[in-house]
């Protein structure tokens, strides 16, 4: 390994996190990692990377510490406190969360560092696990210039459209209308395949042709198995879909945006999650037009 690269403190192993610290390891970094489960820190191990005992223990040699948890109050837990990532890590670090949180999270963060003399970018990214498997990941980055160039080589290791958005937040405001327009996008597909196989139409070959006009987009070609096979295996959850949907419906009414798509589309999200279905993949909007059109779910 080349000893001219950051070495890199990763916390947060899940269905991203995972595959995006082992391109990493696959770039060439030294990464030391930290999640609860012990499965996946062995899964760590097995592809290079070192296991952290605690996120003191991961962060403390780190010149990069990168977040990667499901919500705000797990950003907070990792980062806030005796046993955090600003009391551990070592003053001149580059702490980049890549978690999807509230913008005001990320700024309230951004200053907390500061103070600690760590610097923060929020880098949350679109793309999904397939996305983070094949270190395609579109990556929306808020924060200083000169940190996001810093952390560029990394970023390039993870993902293709890698973007500075604005000052700290940023990255957080871009994503939060990333997963409106995904959210709206996978219910209109949704509601395109129970009028389509209710028609008596062949599927498959329906959402091939529609792929190639002006309906086509990266959610059809990507989940038009999820709906021909009603393959729900989590890519993205529908829990964390209906926590990002909360986060853009009161970020937009902060600001005075008036969201009235999206607005329908967060509470068919949040019904779905409330049938049972919040560990499914965002692909199983599905089920939800399927029962709302009388169709034995």
């Amino acid at each position: 390994m080349s000893s001219t690269l950051p070495k890199v403190a990763w916390i947060g192993l899940g269905i991203m996190g995972s595959p995006m610290s082992e391109n990493l390891i696959k770039a060439g970094y030294d990464v030391t990692g930290y999640t609860l489960e012990r499965d996946k820190l062995d899964r760590l191990a097995a592809a290079g990377g070192t296991a952290a005992g605690s996120i003191a223990e991961a962060v403390r040699d780190a010149d990069v510490v990168i977040t990667m948890v499901p919500a705000s109050p797990q950003v907070e837990a990792v980062s806030y406190g005796p046993g955090g990532i600003l009391e551990n890590a070592r003053s001149g670090a580059l702490l980049i969360d890549m978690s999807s949180i509230t913008p005001q999270t990320s700024i309230d963060l951004a200053k907390a560092a500061a103070d600690k003399g760590i610097r923060v970018l929020d880098a949350p990214v679109s793309g999904g696990e397939a996305g983070a498997v094949e270190a395609v990941l579109s990556i929306m980055v808020g924060g200083d210039r000169a940190d996001f160039e810093q952390a560029k080589p990394v970023f390039e290791a993870l993902g293709k459209t890698i973007v500075l958005c604005g000052p700290h937040g940023s990255g957080q405001t871009v994503k939060a209308a990333n997963q409106l327009i995904v959210a709206v996008n996978i219910q209109a597909c949704a509601e395109a395949v129970v009028f389509l196989e209710k028609s008596g139409v062949d599927l498959d070959a329906a959402l091939d042709v529609l792929g190639g006009g002006l309906a086509g987009s990266t959610v059809l070609t990507r989940k038009k198995d999820n709906f021909l096979n009603r393959d729900y295996k989590p890519g993205f959850r529908i829990d964390l879909h209906h926590k990002d949907m909360g986060i853009v419906t009161d970020a937009a009414r902060r600001v005075g945006a008036a969201l009235p798509a999206g607005a329908v589309v967060a509470q068919l999200v949040a019904s779905l999650r409330a049938q049972g279905d919040g560990a499914l993949d965002h692909s199983a909007l599905l089920r939800a037009v399927e029962r709302l059109s009388g169709t034995h779910v």
